[in-house]
């Protein structure tokens, strides 16, 4: 007896031997990017108990750890300042030594959304990026730009790993890049010179429930989380789906904050979406340890588009209103205007070929707010007040960042005036006054003006910008009595 137990325990002892595998996160892989000067996290799988040790090669320290019951392990290494460098690590334990190279030190930020964000420059069909032919034939740029692509895949049960790998900016592979991570890597590229790594998280059609965990979802009352009500969904409306296969395997690698394009999917649900997006912003940081929201959080106004089926309620605009209102009221989060990003062929497009200037004006939130860069404008004119003119019949709408004033007061596109019966006339006369800053506004079909509105409408563009070229925020204010 004593003899077989003996035997089956070294048959045991060989079985966990053959199984045991060290085998850290996709994303800790060849090529990747870690956030400078920081603790970044490095984490991984291997047989429960087994010790691990990583040492890397900016400077020559060791890490050691033991890996949990569950066979996860976790190590936080320093890391230098931001450079061109290519180091490497080795990561140790369970008797295999796996060395990962070309490793940079740079900026690193998550991207995610719907499919404005996911996007790749080589665009989708019928549904070009403008000018992408000169950015994927430019030279190489592998030191500067790198993105790791994480597949558009769902799960009902939270995975731990994700298939990818971290790509280098060059022909072969910018065509697959999110075409607004790219321009916002570009350009943060571009000022500071240190390398820019962007994880690339979006699911086209993605709702903000989406990219939420199952236990919140169970909070709010509409939402019927049973499994055959999810089958019976369009794939990209699904809740928490996206977060279980996407979200939950890269959570937690260090990054500088959040770049977000998303709201089309939650048309129509404007008046949830500020309880909504904060939740999961909030909780988006806690998987960070993110207690005092020092990771930012920039949005994507959503972009005009001709909403279908077409209604008498401009749902689009709606949750542009509450894509601003959400950005002011959630701590370090900002939103970025595209009113003036659309051609008038493309309002039956929800995919505007304007991706370019999408990300860089991502880039100068980045680089005004977090990385010191005061000059770079990044805060688009907003409404905040309308009233009437002394001894005029014109109105004045203030107006914030607009201190060296607008970029025009003539063919304005957009802005209109309507009185008591509610019918709204474009604005004839504009013109932006220097003391007190407002603009001066008139039209020769309205005599009783109670309303002003901006850009306001599923598909009403709008030309209007302050002298740094950041477009007004569509907006829809009453006149003060």
């Amino acid at each position: 007896m004593k003899r077989i137990t003996a035997i089956l325990a070294v048959m045991l002892g060989l079985c966990l031997s053959a199984q045991a595998k060290l085998d850290p996160s996709n994303l800790i892989s060849d090529g990747m990017v870690m956030q400078q000067n920081t603790e970044a996290r490095i984490w991984g799988t291997a047989t429960p108990g087994a010790q691990i040790t990583v040492t890397t090669s900016w400077n020559g320290a060791s890490y050691r750890t033991k890996a949990d019951g569950a066979g996860c392990w976790n190590i936080y290494a320093k890391t230098p300042e931001a450079s061109y460098k290519a180091y490497s690590m080795t990561i140790k334990g369970d008797g295999e030594t796996i060395r990962i190279k070309d490793i940079l030190i740079g900026e690193v930020w998550f991207a995610s959304g719907q499919s404005n964000m996911q996007m790749p420059m080589m665009g989708f069909y019928n549904c070009p990026v403008e000018n992408a032919a000169e950015y994927i034939s430019a030279p190489a740029a592998k030191e500067k730009i790198r993105m790791f692509n994480v597949p558009a895949i769902q799960s009902y049960e939270p995975l731990t790993e994700v298939e990818g790998e971290w790509k280098g900016a060059e022909s072969e592979t910018v065509p697959y890049m999110s075409a607004t991570a790219y321009f916002f890597a570009r350009e943060l590229n571009e000022v500071m010179d240190i390398p820019v790594g962007i994880i690339n998280c979006a699911y086209g059609g993605a709702r903000i429930e989406s990219w939420t965990p199952k236990e919140i979802l169970e909070t709010y009352p509409d939402e019927d989380l049973r499994r055959e009500t999810i089958e019976s969904m369009i794939h990209y409306h699904r809740p928490y789906l996206a977060y279980n296969a996407m979200f939950n395997p890269t959570k937690g690698y260090t990054i500088k904050g959040f770049i977000w394009y998303q709201g089309c999917s939650n048309a129509g649900k404007h008046e949830q979406f500020c309880e909504r997006m904060t939740n999961m912003v909030n909780h988006w940081r806690e998987c960070w340890g993110d207690k005092d929201a020092k990771l930012p959080f920039y949005m994507v106004e959503l972009a005009p588009y001709r909403n279908k089926p077409q209604t008498a309620v401009p749902y689009f605009a709606l949750l542009r209103q509450a894509q601003h209102e959400t950005a002011k009221s959630i701590p370090n989060c900002g939103c970025i205007v595209t009113n003036d990003l659309v051609r008038s062929y493309e309002q039956d497009n929800i995919h505007p070929a304007k991706k370019k200037e999408v990300g860089e004006r991502l880039a100068f939130m980045a680089l005004n707010r977090d990385y010191g860069y005061s000059k770079i404008a990044c805060d688009s004119p907003e409404a905040v007040r309308c009233y009437r003119m002394a001894n005029s019949c014109e109105l004045a709408v203030e107006l914030t960042n607009t201190d060296n004033g607008l970029s025009r007061w003539m063919e304005i596109e957009g802005l209109e005036v309507a009185g008591s019966e509610g019918v709204f006339y474009p604005v004839t006369y504009a013109y932006f006054e220097w003391e007190p800053k407002v603009l001066r506004i008139r039209s020769e079909f309205v005599h009783d003006p109670c309303v002003v509105r901006y850009g306001w409408g599923d598909f009403k563009p709008g030309n209007l910008k302050n002298v740094e070229g950041l477009p007004v925020a569509p907006f829809y204010i009453k006149v003060e009595e």
